[in-house]
């Protein structure tokens, strides 16, 4: 159902703004009843829980609806059977990338396996789209396969930098983060043709 995350990220967006303003309703709903001088008759509270319950269904409702079509999770779950399109092994130490000597690219809708390594601190390994908005991340511990498959629904070419803090010497004197690599990977449009976000402002 969603194949990226902003995808995902903008259904939740409505579905909790809309599902917050009906707990606001409830606040009000009370407040009123407060404000009466009249004692609320039984027959309404009938209703009244019977639209607390529909509000707690529909809160339970929605993370069993959404606990699944999140993109990845299936496939990190099964991904000792995957057998990956590509893969890409990718060292790092003293806050520097070590990259494949053949730069990183993919078709749109591969499966691409990313095993990184570090010899000496505990780093992130995340890509960016040229927004900022973050595609995939994981922890990268030191002396340690670190592994992530991850199959690219959108085209572009994202950027790659530590999304865990491993020390001041990741940054310049001016605070300029050393371990940014601009178009780390470059993902070739395929036949979904979704454009990460940005990508075509940027050019």
């Amino acid at each position: 159902m969603f194949q990226t995350s902003l995808e995902l990220l903008k259904f939740h967006w409505m579905a909790y703004t809309i599902y917050a303003l009906l707990i606001v309703s409830v606040i009000v709903w009370f407040g009123w009843n407060l404000t009466r001088k009249e004692r609320v008759k039984s027959a309404v509270r009938i209703p009244f829980y019977g639209y607390i319950a529909f509000l707690v269904a529909g809160g339970v409702g929605h993370h069993i609806f959404t606990y699944n079509t999140i993109p990845w999770v299936e496939q990190d779950i099964k991904r000792h059977d995957i057998i990956p399109d590509r893969k890409f092994e990718i060292e790092v130490a003293k806050h520097r990338w070590t990259l494949p000597p053949v730069p990183m690219k993919a078709r749109q809708g591969q499966k691409i396996a990313f095993e990184v390594r570090s010899s000496d601190l505990t780093y992130g390994f995340g890509l960016f789209r040229k927004d900022g908005t973050l595609v995939l991340q994981m922890q990268v511990l030191p002396k340690h396969d670190n592994y992530m498959l991850w199959t690219f629904h959108e085209c572009g070419k994202f950027d790659l930098t530590s999304t865990e803090y491993s020390g001041p010497d990741e940054y310049d004197e001016e605070g300029h983060d050393k371990m940014l690599v601009k178009d780390a990977l470059e993902i070739e449009c395929g036949p979904e043709t979704r454009v990460a976000m940005n990508e075509k402002e940027v050019k």
